[in-house]
């Protein structure tokens, strides 16, 4: 982290014993990320409780360059176990962890993505078989089966159909599965 952990006490006097375990908290956020620059956080104990003890709560600003900060502000009111503010801080920062995990996963651009299907037109079909061929934009042509047509669209198709399918390679080269009949409005 380029900047120390600022830490804010309110309705509670400061404690060295909260200070360490936010330092332990933080060391362990920097596992998650080795671009966080800087960390605030605001200890609250809430005095609403009379019968019971009070509770902690934990708000978090965690800036990362190159997004928006991760924000933890939520209150467990009625948290039996925020009366201890260990707990509440693990609570905080794991939650924030969790932010932290989705922000370094979307830098990463590591969000999944789905290729869009090749597309072409039923160039033949084999007399006497359940197949043909179909021609690709660039001139190639790949083998597809009965099987492979979707939705019982097979006797539905002619030559020229578009169709948009997955292209995968075979025993005697491409082939392609997952074939669907398509209209010219469909394609890209």
């Amino acid at each position: 982290m380029q900047t120390p952990t600022e830490i804010a006490f309110q309705h509670c006097e400061p404690s060295e014993t909260i200070r360490a375990e936010i330092d332990e908290q933080t060391q362990r956020l920097e596992k998650f990320s080795s671009r966080i620059t800087s960390c605030h956080v605001v200890v609250t104990k809430s005095a609403a409780r009379h019968k019971q003890g009070d509770l902690f709560k934990i708000d978090l600003r965690i800036a990362m360059p190159g997004h928006k900060d991760v924000i933890v502000d939520r209150s467990h009111e009625d948290a039996p176990e925020h009366e201890h503010a260990a707990v509440a801080i693990r609570d905080a920062f794991d939650a924030a962890i969790r932010q932290i995990e989705d922000v370094v996963r979307d830098l990463r651009e590591e969000v999944k993505q789905h290729p869009a299907p090749d597309h072409g037109r039923v160039a033949r079909f084999l007399a006497g078989e359940d197949c043909g061929f179909i021609e690709t934009p660039d001139g190639r042509e790949i083998y597809f089966h009965r099987n492979s047509v979707l939705d019982g669209d097979f006797d539905r198709l002619t030559v020229g159909s578009e169709v948009r399918f997955v292209e995968e390679p075979g025993e005697k080269g491409a082939q392609a599965s997952t074939v669907r009949m398509i209209g010219k409005h469909h394609l890209d």
